[in-house]
């Protein structure tokens, strides 16, 4: 007989399953607990101590009974919740919260098994249990502790909640209201940066490697990575892994990994991907970390012949991550070039590449396998030093995201480079980025602007319009550049010196053309050129007179960098001058860079070594020209600017209701995208500060002129059809009418032009120098709400002279916002004009910033405002609503 449904217990929510990383950088996989998942229960308390069944359940616990796992298994996801910690089969942790209608408040407990205390189990379930929570509308949680369980009381008191505590008979009463506040974000955010770190630590600096699918047959994967990993002088030992072969290029193999009897951290998989899953068992059995997947076959092209559209490839590729997740596993790849690590204890090249980078400190992430080769060699050319190299391929599960967080906390790596040709998780990558920025430079550059991804990215991608990568990259500090060589001459340039202090440049050299295009190059660059142009030193300068002339530069405090062109004459080899020039340059404290011999890269004469061989700080980047070397500080310079500028407070407007809009919202959302009426818009902008100028709305000369003795003279008259208010020459609109006579007028004009209904609308007054300007609201599927700003009029639409910035803005972001346009000098006085004033439109910014972020159900968005020295008026909106889409989910968890 089957039981029927339980009407109360809400659908098992799968939305609620997550992997996450643990504060030692493990994985293991949450879920909501099913009554099947008693006697894993049951075998999880048996594992557990006497003294942790006692500081969980206050006394002594033998056999655990049937009603104390009725606690975890017999919930209903709504007032009752249980969520499972489960690692190779195994429920290791669980965390419950059970409502208390009286108090209006839920009780949470949790139980974690004794080999997984310490590894932030708590918190994770804290975390994840308070979200559900807030879902089922649960405000606030409570807890008994034991006085003596410091290390529970202590998950509680480091969550960022206001935690009120009772003491009583040896018992801590603990409660708080689990709404996020600053601080509970604030410490998520950092849990997330310290595990992440240290997930990919275990990956990129392993302490021993097997190769699985390793052979003698140089046509093989298999063989070349072990051939790198044996030239590259990995320190730790490295297992060839192969059922045929007693040994591997003269290294003793093993049938399977399980067979190796020492303790392996990563397996490099390089095998068939039929044999694949087979594969990852034996890893799963071994106790690996991680695992490095070179083989293709899976979501970038499908497992069979038959399978062209990859369908079965992806397919496989989810399972294997799910299944390696779930043992603990992070997996790089599948179809991936490989990882550098260059740090003296790791020294690795476990990649498909057989020249390696020198050492150095730029952290480089690239999708693309076969680029990465390119990438690795030009390096090398270069002499640019790497301290990590990592090639992601499909990015099943480690993305570009993972080593933000790692390169963040990582010593050897000061400037970070990325190859980006898609974005799994745009929002968290702007977050991290704008983090990092603050500290290390990053460089992307971001391809597949006009093409389409390849099956193997497409399927862990997120679509990102160019308008809103753009955006991410501006706003967090990004230096984004449209080519590899770029980057590199950018990296290369701040991996060796110190960020320009101005925007001004100083051009030495010993040619007078060489410095001429230099200065041009400045000039377009929108750089300024020190002194009265290029000092040309003659051609027969010596290394002296070089080295004086670069000093003297550096001392001058309106210099901001350096740009040292020279060529030298015929039989003059230039190494004294090198050497001059670099001696300079170790004591500089503003950036010098040449275009020396035109030779591009880290030369050795302009180089200070380093112990471990790289190009150490003080070290001269040469280029090919001038403008390429004022390309890559032009660059530079703007970052530094970036930098220097506040990081910005997020700010809403004081009078904000957004409750009030809420529950605006609500009478008139419906199952479709739908126009916004003039006072349905008008009645929400209220809610956040922003009045739309009286108006009215007319449908004969008469009624338009009783509207206006109303609204009271002057007034203006509009038509209806936005396309014929607001052209270049605004034949739809008629102002400054101060008599009823020039309001019947001007109606029978519009009347003709566009029907007979008209706004009516009082005369705005906002001082000299008027600028009309347009602000908007643009939803992102992927990114999220952006707000747009540009100066009003159909050049604006026809050229997209717009900014963006994406929510939530800061004072910053809305200071910056302004300053976009192309059109942005009309705001402060171009030619003669009176500047407007500019504080009233960033409080418009923000208080767009606030409605995007209260209200996603705003599809679209836009007012035209009227600014002028006397402040702005707001002279009409219009927008779309629709349903809202998914809120981002800001629990911590794995893509």
């Amino acid at each position: 007989m089957t039981a029927e449904p339980d009407p109360e217990r809400a659908p098992y929510p799968h939305e609620w399953e997550a992997d996450v990383v643990l504060s030692d950088g493990g994985v293991v996989h949450l879920r909501p607990a099913r009554p099947a998942d008693r006697e894993a229960l049951r075998a999880m308390h048996s594992r557990m101590s006497p003294r942790s069944l006692y500081l969980r359940y206050f006394t002594a616990v033998g056999e655990v009974p049937d009603t104390l796992l009725d606690i975890v298994t017999e919930v209903d996801h709504r007032t009752s919740v249980a969520l499972l910690a489960e690692l190779g089969g195994d429920v290791i942790a669980a965390g419950t919260y059970h409502l208390d209608p009286v108090r209006d408040a839920a009780e949470v407990a949790f139980a974690v098994e004794d080999a997984h205390q310490g590894r932030g189990l708590g918190s994770i379930l804290l975390e994840h249990l308070a979200a559900a929570a807030q879902e089922r509308g649960i405000p606030r949680f409570t807890a008994e502790v034991l006085s003596e369980n410091r290390s529970m009381v202590r998950v509680f008191l480091d969550a960022g909640y206001q935690v009120t505590r009772e003491f009583s008979s040896g018992i801590v009463d603990l409660e708080f209201d689990i709404a996020p506040t600053d601080a509970s974000r604030a410490v998520a955010l950092s849990r997330e940066q310290r595990a992440e770190s240290r997930s990919i630590a275990r990956l990129v600096a392993p302490r021993s490697i097997a190769v699985i699918g390793a052979s003698n047959d140089p046509t093989k994967l298999g063989h070349a990575v072990l051939s790198n990993l044996l030239a590259g002088s990995f320190v730790g030992p490295v297992y060839p892994v192969n059922p045929d072969s007693l040994s591997v290029q003269s290294i003793r193999a093993y049938r399977t990994v399980t067979d190796i009897p020492d303790p392996v951290d990563v397996a490099v998989v390089a095998v068939p991907a039929a044999t694949v899953a087979e594969v990852i068992e034996g890893c799963r059995a071994k106790g690996v970390h991680g695992l490095m997947i070179v083989t293709a076959g899976f979501a970038d092209a499908g497992l069979t012949p038959d399978d062209a559209g990859g369908a079965a490839g992806a397919e496989a590729q989810r399972r294997m991550v799910a299944v390696a997740r779930a043992n603990g596993m992070r997996v790089l790849g599948p179809n991936c070039l490989g990882m550098v690590n260059t740090a003296p204890g790791v020294t690795m090249n476990a990649t498909l590449a057989p020249v390696g980078p020198p050492p150095g400190r730029v952290g480089f992430f690239c999708q693309s396998g076969a680029l990465g080769i390119a990438v690795l060699a030009d390096a090398a050319a270069r002499g640019l030093g790497l301290s990590t190299f990592v090639s992601a391929g499909n990015r099943a599960d480690v993305s570009g995201n993972d080593l933000l967080q790692f390169w963040q906390g990582d010593q050897r790596t000061e400037v970070v480079l990325l190859y980006l040709e898609s974005f799994g998780n745009p929002r968290k990558f702007a977050r991290l980025a704008r983090t990092l920025a603050r500290s290390k430079p990053v460089i992307a550059v971001k391809s597949g602007r006009h093409a389409v991804l390849s099956p193997g990215l497409r399927a862990s991608s997120t679509a990102l319009s160019d308008t809103a990568v753009a955006t991410v990259f501006a706003q967090s500090g990004v230096i984004r550049t449209d080519t590899l060589a770029q980057a590199f001459d950018v990296a290369q340039l701040l991996a060796t010196q110190p960020l320009p202090r101005s925007q001004a440049v100083a051009v030495i050299g010993n040619s007078t053309a060489l410095g001429v295009l230099a200065v041009d190059a400045c000039l377009e660059a929108s750089l300024t050129v020190a002194g009265d142009g290029p000092v040309d030193l003659g051609v027969n300068v010596t290394p002296q007179e070089l080295a004086h002339a670069v000093q003297a530069a550096i001392d001058d405090p309106t210099v901001g960098s350096v740009v040292v062109v020279y060529v030298p004459p015929v039989a003059t080899p230039g190494l004294q001058h090198a050497d001059a020039l670099r001696e300079v340059s170790i004591r500089s404290e503003i950036p010098v860079i040449s275009t020396f011999l035109a030779v591009e890269g880290l030369v050795e004469r302009l180089t200070v070594p380093t112990a471990d061989g790289g190009a150490g700080r003080g070290s001269v980047p040469s280029f090919r020209t001038p403008e390429r070397a004022v390309t890559a500080l032009a660059l530079a310079a703007r970052y530094a600017v970036w930098r220097a500028r506040p990081t910005g407070v997020e700010m809403r407007p004081t009078d904000a209701d957004p409750a009030a809009a809420r529950t605006h919202l609500e009478t008139l959302i419906g199952s479709q995208p739908r126009v916004l009426d003039d006072a349905e818009l008008a009645t929400l902008l209220s809610h956040y500060g922003i009045r739309i100028t009286d108006f009215e709305v007319a449908g004969t000369a008469e009624s338009a002129v009783a509207a206006a003795d109303r609204l009271g003279f002057p007034v203006t008259l509009k038509t209806f059809a936005r396309e014929d208010r607001e052209d270049l020459q605004g034949s739809g609109v008629r102002t400054s009418l101060t008599t009823p006579d020039q309001v019947v007028a001007a109606y029978g004009v519009l009347r003709s032009l566009a029907g007979p209904t008209v706004y009516v609308q009082q005369q705005a007054r906002v001082g000299a120098g008027a600028v009309s300007t347009v602000f908007g609201i643009t939803a992102d599927p992927s990114f999220g709400a952006l707000v747009s700003f540009g100066i009003g009029g159909l050049a604006t639409d026809l050229l997209d002279d717009r900014g963006y910035r994406a929510v939530p803005l800061t004072d910053q972001d809305a200071a910056d916002l302004l300053l976009e346009p192309r059109a942005a000098p009309l705001l402060d006085g171009y030619r003669g004009r009176v500047s407007v004033e500019k504080q009233p439109l960033q409080d418009i910014a923000l208080a767009l910033s606030a409605i995007a972020d209260d209200v996603p159900e705003i599809v679209e968005l836009q007012l035209r405002v009227l600014a002028g020295a006397g402040g702005v008026a707001v002279l009409g909106a219009s927008g779309t609503i629709g349903p809202p889409p998914a809120r981002p989910d800001l629990r911590r968890r794995m893509r």
